[in-house]
């Protein structure tokens, strides 16, 4: 649009508008209506265009239309939300929402992805470090479309874990909130060792058996029933490592590998036959032979000299029975497992295990 330079005696100067002189005793500019209405189509072209119906009586439609508008191709305002409570988010707060959930369990709910929302991006963060549950929920019926490999349709909600974890999400306007980025996208259910005991954020909990509600962790429930490492309550006994299916309906319960070695699946191998995966085995010695030294040794049984030798090495430990010290005679397999045992070698533990560290084993929760 322009001036009405198409329209004659209307009191342009220099094809501008000008106010009545009348010390000159020169007119005003008149405004044609032709002009007049092409300025309120214009305006009202872009409030149409942000999906806005127009309103004799509301006169801040125009910056609505624009800021709708400029949400489209920029989705992301530049807006901060600081929030101590449970709230649902209007429109107008979303850009960078922080959540302090320190005082208590928070659930943020955020606007309906539909087209009078249109395009638009939320972070939300969270600033304590508590152990309190802090859930963002989509709206209604709306879905947060995220382990999409799981569920194809995406999830209600997700959970905050840790201060400092954070998601970036976006409308679609047709009711789906899509993740962009987050603080931790390790993939779900993948197991890691941490220097420290301290809560991390991204979604981590310890590896400890914990029983938890199927409906506060649908995507885990979902990912535990896929995992080919799921067995019922009465058979966790030796197989603290898997998944159950808790009480059948309303739980399930984690992995449990505190304090334990872990051995890499033999998957059809050959070398560690008929294991499950999450199953625990028990520790073993591989079979071999002890045998005694000479008194010169030998060269078969080399040794060191020993005085007054009383001992009879012409059989090995795995003969039975063989002369241990002269005079008498013991069956073989005792000579190092019971309280007959000829001598002591090395110190003895509950477990046969080699020289280890230990760290902190955590699980990703979502």
């Amino acid at each position: 649009m322009d001036y009405p330079k198409s329209v004659p005696s209307v009191g342009l100067v220099n094809g501008r508008f000008v106010d009545e002189n009348p010390l000159a005793g020169t007119p005003g500019s008149l405004i044609p209506a032709v002009w007049g209405n092409s300025v309120t189509q214009e305006i009202l072209g872009v409030i149409s265009a942000a999906g806005i119906t127009p309103s004799e009586a509301d006169t801040g439609q125009l910056i609505k239309a624009l800021q709708a508008i400029l949400g489209r191709s920029s989705p992301m305002r530049s807006v901060v939300t600081r929030l101590t409570a449970s709230k649902s988010l209007a429109p107008d707060e979303l850009g960078l929402v922080l959540i302090d959930a320190s005082a208590g369990a928070n659930t943020v709910t955020l606007p309906a992805a539909n087209a009078a929302l249109g395009i638009r991006d939320v972070i939300v963060r969270r600033v304590d470090n508590s152990g309190n549950r802090l859930t963002v929920r989509a709206s209604g019926s709306d879905r947060i479309r995220f382990h999409t490999h799981l569920a194809a349709n995406g999830y209600l909600f997700l959970v905050l874990m840790g201060g400092g974890d954070w998601w970036h999400l976006r409308s679609d306007e047709a009711g789906v909130w899509w993740p962009v980025g987050r603080f931790d996208a390790t993939a779900l259910g993948r197991i890691s060792f941490e220097c420290t005991r301290q809560v991390i954020p991204g979604g981590y909990a310890v590896l400890n058996g914990n029983l938890l509600v199927r409906s506060d962790w649908p995507w885990l429930w979902d990912y535990a029933q896929l995992s080919g490492a799921l067995v019922n309550e009465a058979s966790r006994s030796g197989n603290e490592g898997a998944w159950t299916s808790g009480d059948g309906a309303t739980t399930f319960r984690i992995p449990d590998i505190r304090g334990e070695f872990l051995r890499v699946l033999d998957e059809a191998r050959g070398v560690d036959i008929d294991r499950s995966a999450g199953s625990r085995q028990m520790y073993a010695l591989e079979s071999h032979n002890h045998y005694l030294p000479t008194s010169s040794g030998s060269a078969n049984r080399p040794g060191p000299a020993i005085a007054d030798a009383s001992w009879d090495v012409t059989r090995d430990v795995n003969a039975a029975p063989a002369t241990g010290i002269v005079g008498t005679t013991y069956p073989n397999p005792l000579f190092f497992s019971g309280p007959e045992m000829v001598g002591n070698i090395g110190s003895f533990g509950t477990e046969t295990r080699p020289r280890n560290i230990a760290y902190p084993a955590r699980i990703k929760l979502i």
